[in-house]
């Protein structure tokens, strides 16, 4: 029976799996629940008899257990191993047997008997047992049968669901909470001791709900359906469940593997294609815990996250945080497999570390026993172990040819006006040429008091400086405070709505800059007290907005293909770069590398400004820009797609820049070299329209590496964060709606929190540890475009879609005050 096929691993997409042993079973048992723990599996034979085999000593002969009368429909072991336990379910009876006393029986030649917890149920299609095997949950039809697994006993029957119910787990948490998902295609939470409905969800999906599983760690809920959908959602302890996150397994498992023939095709060796040409569906039959034996801790908290699908054709690995494929185990890329087509999965751990999987025939009237070696498969398959070198903190000092190193040379303008006094004198001006005349003292009066020294002078003390300091300056940000959530303030910018397009706190956190549609900027105190000053000159609308780190200057850049720069407090530019010098509207725009450079993005290509600013104006020519400006470099993205986003760190120097482009993709840039370091293709379903840096605060010191995360927003595809380090997704936020409008997102100073905006008129706060929301901030008239986290205090400012800004502090700060336009 035992037969061993080998191991082969399919380059660098699939772990390495070992078919460890195959056997017919004489009738179909494609819809039958098989049962595998870490030391035995069993299956139906002959439809009503039981094989029993071990998986740690392959010299023992398979256990027959006799003992029903109709085909078994269900098996499952019991979470304990001491006395191992194994369930079976059929129309006439569920049986419990204690596999050790079988073997005994077995050995002395006697019939093995087991215990009858169960009788004329019905056809049972799912059956699991509660954390301490002391009750057993049946699906039988639209009811669930809560049993005793000590004796025939029917504690309990549930009923509320209106189709087949197709799973039902104990909560592990919990023994007291069942969750069940049904062909009705609901899922429900039942309360055991008050035998009711505590929770039922919407109708999901247009096909029936086929396989649960529960996350401890997370308290979350994975459900699987029939038309290749997998949900996650929360399951507070209020039992009031949110949707964290929906993945189309179908979708992953092609845009996995376009990403992997990309990659073989640059490699320049052949891509993998099946002979047949055939595209299977991809039901969710089964979802399992995925488990990783590994010393890093780093590594054992990304695996968390991940869980095996199930499926017709093979068993994927997917990161439910991220909504991504991370490995295939797909059955017809492996010849020496028994079974081609899968259509029941049970998923079983062993001491190694190893996976074992019972795998039932979808056409045959096989079983099949899989062992896929899972150590270092998240660093060997799914890639985990990104490029280390990238990092936005640099490590060396920028190379002797380096465009960082340009620097502006400006001509010396008194020089050359000597020269030309020398030469011809002063022309075209008048003779007198000052502010003030001096009088020649022909019409003073005459002095008639002598001078008379003071000699008694008394010695008065010299006024002492004031020590006061602004001390919001000093004060550190609260490193264990609370997140943002109640509202503080909130202001109208404008008599009618105007939407508000971007928008940034200063440095130090006093004041905010808002771009408008109407062409205009507004700036405030970050208190929104006072009156706003008004900056106009755009003719379209004002897309970016950015302040320098020295807080002296800020910029804005428009539809118009228009950049001003200006003075903090003159409602006049001091540098404007005209339409004449981009192709198309300016996508982004921002000081860079400690103020020494001007980056802006248009089109398909990063622009690089050297500049000096120069208010000082001639009374004669007062339109003549005295400021300089000079083109630094230019740098195109690889595949000429237009820009839709870039950000880059100016707290610090740093040579990163990141762009998003029209084609999906994520760009890295290197400054220094002038060069891009990495690439990262259908970073989302749609282009990204924003992308933002956890840029920290001068308030607020974080770890080195926490720099290196950013998030993209994209339309329908929610916000994802990511890692520069290995160039994946690390978690995925989509709770809020983004279906139409730009909503932007942004980090806390402290890192802890992302904040983004919504359509439904609320703004959402996530925790950067979990995919579900944290607090949802209503009160708002319109949609949310944008937030802002205060850079000194733990304030969140966002702005609405009708032109109105609302500031929100932890829940102790004060009550809401409001402010006209």
């Amino acid at each position: 029976m035992w037969g061993h096929s080998g191991e082969k691993s399919l380059e660098d997409e699939c772990p390495v799996v070992t078919e460890r042993f195959a056997s017919s079973c004489g009738v179909l048992v494609s819809r039958v629940q098989l049962a595998c723990c870490p030391t035995h599996c069993a299956y139906p034979w002959q439809g009503k008899e039981l094989r029993v085999h071990s998986t740690t000593h392959q010299e023992l002969e398979p256990l027959h257990l006799i003992g029903h009368h109709e085909n078994i429909s269900a098996v499952i072991f019991g979470n304990g191993t001491n006395p191992l336990t194994l369930y079976s379910a059929s129309r006439d009876y569920i049986i419990s047997w204690d596999i050790e006393r079988c073997y005994s029986s077995a050995e002395k030649g006697v019939i093995a008997q087991g215990t009858v917890i169960g009788t004329l149920l019905g056809n049972v299609h799912h059956l699991s047992m509660c954390p301490g095997d002391k009750r057993a949950a049946a699906c039988v039809a639209d009811k669930i049968y809560i049993l005793s697994t000590k004796k025939e006993e029917v504690l309990q029957v549930l009923e509320g669901h209106l189709g087949s119910v197709t799973s039902a787990e104990f909560c592990s948490w919990d023994e007291n909470i069942v969750i069940s998902v049904s062909e009705d295609r609901t899922f429900v939470v039942w309360d055991l001791i008050k035998e009711d409905i505590i929770y039922q969800s919407a109708v999901l999906s247009a096909f029936p709900l086929l396989s649960l599983n529960l996350c401890e760690e997370n308290r979350q809920l994975i459900i699987g359906s029939a038309d290749e959908q997998v949900w996650c959602f929360t399951l507070p302890d209020d039992h009031k469940c949110c949707l964290v996150s929906k993945t189309d397994l179908h979708k992953v498992a092609q845009r996995r593997q376009k990403l992997l023939d990309g990659k073989t095709e640059h490699a320049g060796r052949p891509q993998r294609k099946h002979t047949d040409g055939m595209e299977t569906s991809k039901p969710v039959l089964r979802i399992a815990a995925f488990r990783l034996w590994l010393d890093s801790s780093e590594k054992q908290d990304r695996s968390r996250s991940c869980f095996w699908m199930g499926s017709y054709d093979g068993l994927y690995l997917i990161n439910m945080a991220t909504s991504e494929l991370y490995s295939a185990l797909v059955l017809r890329d492996h010849t020496n497999l028994s079974i081609s087509m899968a259509a029941s999965w049970t998923i079983a751990y062993r001491e190694n570390g190893n996976a074992l999987c019972m795998v039932a025939s979808l056409f045959d009237p096989c079983v099949a026993l899989l062992e896929v070696r899972v150590h270092g498969l998240l660093d060997s398959h799914s890639g985990l172990s990104g490029l280390e070198n990238l990092s936005v903190i640099p490590s060396t000092p920028p190379m002797p040819e380096s465009p960082l190193k340009a620097e502006l040379i400006r001509k010396d303008s008194r020089n050359t006006s000597k020269k030309t006094d020398v030469k011809g004198g002063v022309k075209n001006h008048p003779l007198v040429f000052h502010s003030c005349i001096k009088s020649s003292g022909y019409t003073a009066p005459n002095r008639r008091t002598m001078f008379n020294p003071e000699t008694n002078k008394k010695n008065n003390p010299r006024p002492v400086k004031s020590k006061k300091t602004n001390g919001r300056l000093f004060v550190d940000y609260p490193a264990n405070t609370a997140a943002p959530s109640v509202l503080h303030a909130q202001l109208s910018m404008a008599d009618r709505p105007t939407p508000i397009c971007s928008l940034q706190y200063s440095g130090d956190g006093k004041q905010i800059l808002c771009g408008l549609r109407d062409g205009s900027a507004l700036l405030y105190k970050s208190s929104l007290a006072d009156a706003s000053t008004i900056y106009t000159g755009h003719d379209g609308p004002v897309s970016t907005v950015g302040w320098c780190h020295s807080r002296q200057w800020f910029l804005t850049a428009a539809e118009d293909r228009t950049l001003k720069v200006w003075p903090a407090g003159v409602q006049e530019p001091a540098l404007t770069l005209g339409s004449d010098r981009f192709p198309m509207p300016v996508k982004c725009a921002q000081f860079f590398y400690l103020d020494k450079f001007l980056l802006l993005a248009s089109a398909s290509t990063l622009y690089l400004y050297l500049y000096h600013l120069d208010v000082a104006r001639d009374d004669i020519r007062r339109y003549q820009q005295k400021s300089l400006v000079k083109l630094a470099g230019t740098f195109q993205t690889s595949t000429g797609t237009n820009i839709t986003c870039a950000t880059a760190i100016n707290e610090f120097y740093s040579y990163i820049v990141l762009v998003c482009g029209k084609d999906r993709s994520v760009t890295i840039f290197d400054m220094n070299t002038g060069s891009i370091s990495a690439s990262i293709p259908d970073s989302h379903t749609k282009a990204a329209h924003h992308i933002s840096q956890n840029k920290g605060s001068m308030f607020c010191s974080q770890d080195a590496e926490s720099y290196n995360l950013f998030l993209t927003s994209a339309i329908t595809d929610g916000v994802k964060l990511w890692d520069m380090r290995t160039l994946r997704c690390a978690r995925r936020f989509e709770s809020h709606q983004n279906r139409c409008h730009p909503c932007t997102a942004a980090f806390s100073p402290c890192g802890r929190y992302i904040a983004t905006g919504s359509e439904d008129s609320c703004a959402y706060l996530y925790d950067i540890r979990s995919s579900g929301y944290l607090h949802k901030l209503q009160r708002h008239s319109d949609v949310v475009l944008n937030v802002a986290f205060n850079p000194s205090a733990p304030e969140l400012l966002t702005g609405t879609l009708d032109g109105k800004l609302q500031l929100f502090r932890p829940s102790d700060g004060a009550a809401v005050s409001a402010t006209g336009s």
